[in-house]
């Protein structure tokens, strides 16, 4: 078996592992050619279909509008030997629907500990406050790569 297939994650594992992680890079395409990584909030379902809002009016959108294709990358470790990711190739898919992103913002919320899922209707209102101003998106992998170096036992 090649190291490649060593390190591979399995659907359960990158489940677990995307659940885990606060913090996704979405790398979208610049007007000038050059990949534009930024930090996101996301959240995901049990499909691994990525969901995530931004303004209206961000560059990233605007980059997506010109150009549906993005990378997605989540990763951790602070040595080789317990280095993870998961990098997925995609297109965006629009959200406009008010109380859909509204619905994802606090999707965003839960998974991050931020908020219970059965949040007040106060709380749900305010959101829809926040996602009149914002559009959702959601990313469907196409192909995901994933590795994991724990899995070779400290053996390189």
């Amino acid at each position: 078996m090649s190291k490649r297939d060593q390190i591979r994650m399995t659907p359960e594992e990158v489940t677990r592992f995307l659940r885990a992680s606060r913090t996704m890079i979405l790398v979208s395409n610049g007007a000038q050619g050059f990949p534009h990584p930024m930090p996101m909030w996301y959240a995901v379902d049990d499909d691994n279909q990525v969901y995530m809002t931004s303004f209206r009016k961000s560059q990233k959108i605007n980059n997506l509008r010109r150009d549906p294709r993005v990378s997605l990358l989540v990763e951790s470790g602070d040595i080789y030997q317990t280095l993870r990711g998961i990098l997925v190739y995609t297109e965006v898919e629009w959200i406009e629907e008010l109380e859909a992103i509204r619905d994802i913002l606090l999707k965003i919320s839960v998974q991050r500990g931020d908020l219970e899922e059965n949040a007040s209707e106060k709380i749900k209102a305010g959101m829809l406050n926040t996602a009149a101003k914002r559009i959702g998106m959601k990313f469907t992998p196409d192909k995901i790569i994933t590795w994991d170096h724990a899995k070779l036992g400290g053996v390189y």
